[in-house]
């Protein structure tokens, strides 16, 4: 998971989407992400409890600690002191998210590729189907964002 963590895209502030969803991922792949799509209501299992449900906590509590784990290391050292600490994963996601401006982020990047999209000139140094495929990509990075209501 080391190794994983120095790989990965580190959150900066402004690139929440991106994080997000690379971190989500991740956790998707290395089955850990338990504790991002289930609520913490197994934390309140007691020794009471069957096994089932003394199993579903430890897979709980195994996925949200690594979760944790994975979310810190993939953050510069800088944005580190001003997300709030908890020992939920979930929330830890929230917290970052707020930190992030999440939708102030996303009308600046709007923006930018609202802008590169509109002034963007074909170059006779590439294939015009190089440059229709690099227009592509920025409408689809451009329509990723804008959420339909």
């Amino acid at each position: 998971m080391f190794a994983l963590g120095n790989t990965m895209t580190k959150f900066n502030g402004l690139n929440y989407a991106d994080w997000s969803e690379k971190i989500q991922f991740q956790l998707g792949v290395m089955d850990l992400d338990m504790a991002l799509i289930m609520d913490d209501k197994t934390a309140s299992i007691t020794e009471d409890g069957t096994e089932d449900e003394r199993s579903l906590f430890e897979a709980w509590e195994r996925s949200n600690r690594l979760s944790l784990n994975l979310m810190r290391m993939t953050m510069d050292e800088n944005v580190k002191p001003f997300i709030p600490n908890t020992e939920n994963a979930r929330e830890f996601m929230k917290n970052v998210k707020e930190y992030s401006n999440y939708e102030i982020t996303d009308k600046y990047v709007m923006g930018n590729l609202m802008s590169e999209l509109t002034t963007k000139k074909f170059e006779w140094s590439q294939s015009i189907h190089d440059h229709v495929t690099q227009m592509g990509n920025l409408a689809a990075k451009l329509k990723s964002l804008v959420q339909w209501e």
